[in-house]
């Protein structure tokens, strides 16, 4: 008797020791690194960071019978800072994947060294097709949208209604130039014009140059290739100028429900915009909303739906894998299909491109909305083959 229980100790022993392996240090640990001091910082920041905590207890706070902590740094829109960051996280803190990484530059940069340390990134925040383009790693993914879905989807919708001569305020950094590239190549498909571009600095202050540049050049559309703070000073800015009373459209490329409430209706109305995610879309979304709302006082733009979406697929990855090691954690991302509150029918290319439907919205008018953070009418649902990239055609090496 004393021997059968020694040998049921001893076999419960080994199967909870075999349990805690499966998860490296008896844990796995999730990073949001991403910009909640400057321009980024509704647009992502710590409301980000609450929805990936959201998506955790959610989960049930364990996967494979051990805790998942989450995380977060403020990377201040520089690269080497987010570098400094990620690499102390996987060389000390035992960092399991990064996620979110608004800004393009710091999103390529922390996948090429995740790639060296063989850990995975999933890019929520960040747009530049190169993440799963030219740049493309195995443990690199791409969730909530990039610069070829927000070029499809505004760029296009602009172009059909007479918008055929264009002219980019582009953000001078990899998101920028990715956006101005994946626009003008819309444009010139349906038989428009790109008349010009001026490149200015993250977080300016003074458009006027700049402005001024792009009204001078004939256009009508002045196509917003830039994002957060940016966006909307360039958009107050261009009303001190006249540049629609003039009879210029602006193009807002990249503008989230967060920019949408900064900037006010009275401003954002009948702007045309793309997003994968509205929260007032179905009762799922709302009750989302709702719930985002009682603990950041906001609605969740797609970043942030997106956020939710990439921690409650990596944790369900890592159980249908059994394990946290990185090459197995990637492959079920691969496979597993995509059906959550942010996407229905979601699914991951060989590139790490999560392909799902985008939306094509208008900025409601002041009068149009009648509750709190109402501000969408939808126009139409792109379909993620139509929206995002062929992978094939995306340069990524890894696509054969």
């Amino acid at each position: 008797m004393r021997n059968k229980l020694i040998a049921s100790m001893a076999i419960l022993l080994a199967s909870s020791t075999a349990a805690l392996a499966d998860a490296s240090d008896g844990k796995v640990k999730i990073g949001i690194l991403n910009d909640q001091s400057g321009v980024y910082a509704d647009f992502g920041g710590k409301f980000s960071y609450e929805a990936a905590k959201m998506a955790v207890e959610d989960y049930g706070g364990k996967v494979l019978g051990v805790p998942v902590e989450v995380i977060t740094a403020d990377h201040q829109n520089k690269a080497d800072i987010a570098s400094n960051i990620a690499r102390q996280w996987y060389d000390t803190e035992q960092v399991d994947t990064i996620m979110e990484l608004t800004t393009s530059s710091v999103g390529l940069a922390v996948q090429a060294l995740s790639n060296e340390k063989k850990k995975i990134t999933i890019n929520t925040g960040a747009a530049s097709t190169d993440l799963t383009g030219k740049q493309c790693t195995p443990y690199g993914f791409h969730w909530a949208y990039d610069t070829h879905a927000l070029a499809v989807g505004t760029g296009g919708a602009i172009v059909d209604q007479g918008g055929d001569s264009w002219f980019f305020l582009t953000a001078d950094y990899a998101f920028g130039y990715s956006l101005e590239e994946n626009t003008g190549d819309v444009v010139k498909a349906k038989g428009g014009k790109v008349l010009g571009a001026v490149r200015h600095p993250l977080a300016t202050t003074d458009y006027s140059s700049f402005l001024l540049q792009a009204q001078s050049s004939g256009a009508k559309v002045v196509g917003l290739a830039n994002a957060g703070m940016d966006t909307q000073n360039a958009i107050k800015q261009a009303a001190e100028f006249g540049i629609v009373a003039g009879g210029q459209r602006l193009a807002a490329l990249l503008f989230t429900l967060a920019e949408v409430h900064g900037l006010g209706l009275e401003a954002a109305q009948g702007l045309t915009l793309t997003e994968a995610f509205y929260w007032n879309r179905d009762d799922e979304s709302r009750a989302f909303g709702k719930r985002f709302f009682e603990r950041t006082g906001a609605m969740p733009n797609m970043v942030h739906a997106g956020t939710y979406s990439a921690v409650t697929s990596y944790l369900k990855a890592v159980e249908a894998a059994g394990t946290d090691e990185t090459e197995a954690v990637a492959a079920k991302l691969h496979e597993l299909p995509v059906n959550d509150l942010f996407a229905k029918g979601g699914k991951v290319a060989a590139n790490g491109r999560m392909i799902h439907d985008v939306y094509l919205m208008e900025v409601k008018k002041p009068g149009e909305s009648d509750i709190p953070w109402d501000y969408y009418n939808v126009l139409a649902t792109i379909p993620g083959d139509q929206a995002f990239m062929d992978p094939a055609k995306s340069g990524c090496p890894l696509v054969k």
